[in-house]
């Protein structure tokens, strides 16, 4: 498994650019594809998807392999990533 941290500079560009610019936490298998995912937005929301809810209207769990090389630079341990998972309380769940 593969864990990473990535902050977006920008706001998402669409009906929630209003959320400002986010952090986003990947768990990547693998097979390169990602497994969990969470979001966390200046506004405070934060969105979750795995298996078993991997979109909504507002999103979804990453629908494309990782390039593992550009993703290198961000890497995080599995702990950070958990801790994150167990303790966010998602806006979309």
């Amino acid at each position: 498994m593969w864990y990473f941290r990535r902050p977006w500079n920008e706001c998402r560009g669409d009906d929630y650019g209003g959320w400002g610019t986010s952090i986003w936490y990947f768990e990547v298998g693998d097979d390169c594809w990602g497994i969990r995912q969470v979001e966390e937005y200046a506004n405070g929301y934060v969105l979750t998807y795995d298996d078993v809810h991997d979109d909504d209207e507002f999103g979804g769990l990453s629908h494309a392999p990782f390039d593992l090389q550009e993703f290198q630079p961000f890497a995080i341990s599995a702990e950070e990533f958990e801790n994150i998972w167990k303790n966010v309380k998602p806006f979309n769940r």
